[in-house]
Order: structure tokens, then C-alpha cells, then sequence
């Protein structure tokens, strides 16, 4: 089994044992785990104790998640942030391929996020490159500017939602088409896209197909869409009505 050193900073006692509790009961692989109400000792554990996985409240008073993170020369441990809602910072993680727990954590959303960081380590996705793309969107003025980190077999590519004609899903895998000809297959599933980028201009359209509005140049009675790359895509009978409303906005 592999062993894993994590390191969780909270600047509240009861998340910190609470979350301590849960990854002692639900994350047997952790056998290792320092946490720490500080965020300057915090800094401290990350340079000394070189923890595999952080766990990171987001709103901290004296310093937050972020702004931590932004001290830290990072060497290419997983971050999985902790917070309650915040839209905006969450949109940024998720185009960022971050994960992060809304409080109350969940134990299923917590075990789901711990398999997704032990099958990025498995993929060697490159944690420093999702990092850097996560601080650049989390700095960016307008979400519209945001780039979605996208992990493939073959190492990790950054879009923003412009550059992305559609999106379909073959099993657990997900294939972008882009604007510059250009196609991906990425190891998420279409559901997981369709959560981040429907607030962004994408229409689900059909099971296996999401596509961006800009890029629709016509819909046929037949429900047939034509994108501006010239592809075609079918939508489902029952989204027909639902697909029609979206495209008129």
C-alpha cells in the first residue's frame, strides 16, 4: 500500500479535528499527518516536513489559503483546498484541475478527492504546471480570462473557454475540439466539464455532447447543430426544447 505524509492548515481547532477524525478513518494510505492552526507554521511544515498532500482552508484571518500558497516555491505536492462556498475562488480551482471539500466535509466527496490525487499521481500530471495555472486564474480580473487545465497522457494543456468548439464524452475519457483544428482526449468524464463550463457558455446537448454557443452556427429542425468548425452534432430529442431556450440567450 502506498504511504502518504500530509500536512492539513485550518485556523479553526474543530475543522482541523474533525477532518483529522475523518482522513485517521476513511484514508488508511495517510499514515503520516501533521496539521497546525498557524499558517506561518504551516510555512514552516511545507519547507521542513515536505508533505505529499496539503490540505488548505481557503479563509484564514491572519493570512489566507492563498496568499499562503503564493510564499511557497512549490515542489509537486498535491493541494486539496477546504472552504465554505465561494464561487468564484471554486471556479478557479476546478479549471485549475485543483480539488477542493466544501465544509461540512463530505467522507464520499472526501475519498473521491484522495482517489483523484493518487490517479494524478499515477498520471504524472504535473502538479507544478496545474499550480501555476491555478495562481494565474485565481489573479485574473474577469473569469471569462480563466484557462482550463486539461490532463492527458501526454501532459497537461491549458484552454480558455473561447478556444473550445465542443466536448464529447467517450466513456471515462472526454475529446475537445478546438478552434485552432486542434482535438484532446482527456482522462475526466464529460459530466465532470459539464459541471465546470456551463456556467461559461456551454450547452449540454446530448449524453455524449457539450458545446460552446459562440461557436454554434446553425441548428436545424432535424436537431442537428453545425459548429464552426463544420463538424456536426446531434442533440437528443428531449434536450431539443431545453437546447433551443439556451441558444436564444
Amino acid at each position: 500500500m502506498n504511504t502518504i505524509k500530509a500536512l492539513l492548515i485550518d485556523d479553526e481547532p474543530t475543522a482541523i479535528k474533525t477532518l483529522s477524525l475523518m482522513l485517521h478513518h476513511y484514508i488508511p494510505e495517510i499514515t503520516d499527518l501533521k496539521t497546525t492552526t498557524d499558517p506561518y507554521e504551516g510555512l514552516l511544515l511545507i519547507k521542513n516536513f515536505k508533505p505529499q498532500l496539503l490540505f488548505i482552508d481557503i479563509q484564514m484571518p491572519l493570512m489566507s489559503g492563498f496568499e499562503l500558497l503564493k510564499q511557497v516555491a512549490h515542489t509537486g505536492f498535491g493541494i486539496i483546498f477546504t472552504t465554505a462556498h465561494d464561487e468564484y475562488a471554486i471556479d478557479a480551482i476546478r479549471f485549475s484541475a485543483l480539488d477542493y471539500l466544501l465544509k461540512p466535509i463530505d467522507a464520499d466527496e472526501l475519498q473521491n478527492a484522495f482517489k483523484r490525487f493518487m490517479q494524478k499521481n499515477t498520471l504524472q500530471t504535473g502538479s507544478d504546471s496545474l499550480y501555476r495555472n491555478f495562481m494565474y486564474n485565481i489573479n485574473v480580473k474577469d473569469k471569462k480570462d480563466f484557462k482550463l487545465a486539461l490532463p492527458t497522457l501526454q501532459g497537461t494543456f491549458f484552454y480558455k473557454p473561447e478556444e473550445i468548439i465542443r466536448l464529447e464524452g467517450e466513456g471515462n475519457y472526454t475529446k475537445f475540439f478546438f478552434a485552432d483544428k486542434t482535438s484532446l482526449l482527456v482522462t475526466y468524464t464529460l459530466k465532470n466539464y459539464e459541471d465546470v463550463l456551463i456556467n461559461y457558455g456551454f450547452l449540454r446537448v446530448h449524453k455524449s455532447h457539450l458545446v460552446n454557443k459562440m461557436h454554434v452556427s446553425s441548428y436545424m429542425p432535424d436537431g442537428i447543430l453545425t459548429m464552426t468548425d463544420q463538424s456536426k452534432v446531434e442533440v437528443s430529442r428531449r434536450r431539443r426544447e431545453e437546447v433551443l431556450e439556451g441558444l436564444k440567450k
